[in-house]
């Protein structure tokens, strides 16, 4: 018979001799935990560097394929600088990577790949895997574009912003926007510009300004139309109260309409003369308080095809894709014209109407909250847009407006130039 102590010295004997065998059997099983915890890690690197790979890849291809006014070697050309600057911004060194781009009748093939070394697989005996995008790309040849770009120039826009001044950077950004989508050529492609504080300064048939006669042009500082004319693209008529002109709002009066010559700030409305738009974006100078309503109040009028712009294709003609980008950097802080009321809260809500209106009329808005801390304002520029998930863009503490303004490019590459 065995004693306690004794049973209790075999025990403590079988615990050490099962200690030695679960280590024996955890150092068999290392090899493969390492493997395993390896190719999991490894995965995640090869699936980022596959999604980097194939976003620059798609807009190299959108590139070329926008390029209609170019020859075939210099499309091609831009593509490989477009997917060479893409794939450096995306953290991945071009110089190792192939990339290739094709006509094959009216698509564009693209592929591009590269190997990305690997870290614990190795122990497996693998040194890189091969990382592997293409695309395929259709070419309408019918398909325009009508772009308004309604920006801020209020005084705030001289705050400095991520080490910027916020409207240098957004000019910066808004010029190589239009570079980006000129190679599209005139017959493809019209811009306007629509540079808005407290007032917009802009040239109108003079049939349309209140206080105004005859059949020549005036040229002026307005605010908006009287309610509710300020929030479609309908044509003035007769009536003072659907025309531009308005007496502004006391709260303001100080800040006049003098400086918006000198400081470049005239609507621009859709042009093919590109030239001349980076310019003016180049000569511009922020200015006084901020009417965001007005801004797309001017915005819905330069791309409507009605009086008093009427550069516009018609709203009927499918294949001409019209879009406004709008971008503020702070709240409504001017006045607006509502039922029987004129102040800052009726702004707000008429830039909800404006937006509605234009949405109605296939108008794709795009919009940007620049550094703003105004929870409700920057709600309400989200419900702006055709897309709550794609076209917004909310620029916090960073300053990254150039980055928004290149996936704006993107976008609008994609729904003018990609038919599936």
């Amino acid at each position: 018979m065995v004693s306690q102590r004794s049973a209790g010295s075999v025990l403590r004997r079988f615990r050490t001799c099962q200690s030695g065998a679960t280590a024996v059997v955890f150092a068999l099983s290392v090899v493969p935990l390492l493997m395993a915890g390896g190719l999991a890690i490894d995965y995640v690197r090869y699936s980022n560097a596959q999604t980097r790979l194939q976003a620059s890849l798609d807009a190299a291809a959108l590139a070329v394929a926008a390029a209609g006014n170019l020859s075939n070697s210099e499309r091609i050309a831009a593509g490989h600088a477009t997917f060479d600057h893409d794939i450096e911004r995306a953290g991945v060194a071009a110089g190792e990577i192939t990339s290739d781009f094709k006509f094959c009748g009216k698509t564009v093939e693209a592929s591009a790949s590269f190997d990305l070394p690997v870290g614990l697989m190795q122990i497996a005996g693998f040194s890189a895997m091969t990382v592997v995008a293409t695309t395929e790309i259709n070419i309408p040849e019918d398909r325009r574009a009508e772009i308004v770009l309604v920006l801020d120039y209020s005084g705030s826009m001289n705050d400095m912003l991520g080490g910027q001044v916020k409207y240098v950077a957004m000019k910066n950004a808004a010029k190589k926007l239009i570079s980006g989508l000129e190679t599209a050529g005139p017959k493809k492609l019209k811009i306007g510009l629509v540079p808005f504080s407290h007032h917009v300064y802009v040239t109108l048939p003079a049939a349309y300004v209140k206080g105004q006669s005859g059949t020549g042009n005036w040229t002026g500082c307005t605010q908006d139309r009287k309610y509710p004319y300020n929030l479609t693209d309908a044509t003035p008529t007769t009536g003072d109260d659907t025309k531009w002109g308005q007496a502004q709002a006391k709260v303001h009066a100080g800040d006049g309409c003098a400086a918006y010559a000198p400081n470049h700030l005239t609507v621009a409305p859709l042009t093919t003369d590109f030239t001349a738009l980076k310019t003016q974006l180049e000569d511009m100078r922020p200015y006084a308080w901020t009417h965001i309503a007005l801004g797309a109040e001017f915005g819905y009028q330069v791309l409507s095809p009605d009086a008093p712009f009427t550069q516009g294709a018609s709203y009927s003609d499918k294949n001409t894709q019209k879009v406004m980008i709008l971008l503020t950097d702070g709240m409504q802080t001017e006045p607006s014209f509502g039922p029987g009321v004129r102040n800052v809260n009726q702004g707000q809500k008429n830039l909800s109407s404006i937006c509605e209106n234009a949405k109605a009329q296939n108008i794709t808005i795009m919009t940007v909250a620049y550094n703003i801390d105004d929870i409700e304002t920057v709600n309400r520029l989200r419900n702006c847009t055709t897309d709550l998930a794609k076209n917004f863009f909310d620029i916090g503490s960073g300053n990254n407006v150039s980055a928004a303004f290149d996936e704006i490019r993107k976008q609008i590459t994609a729904s003018v130039y990609i038919s599936r």
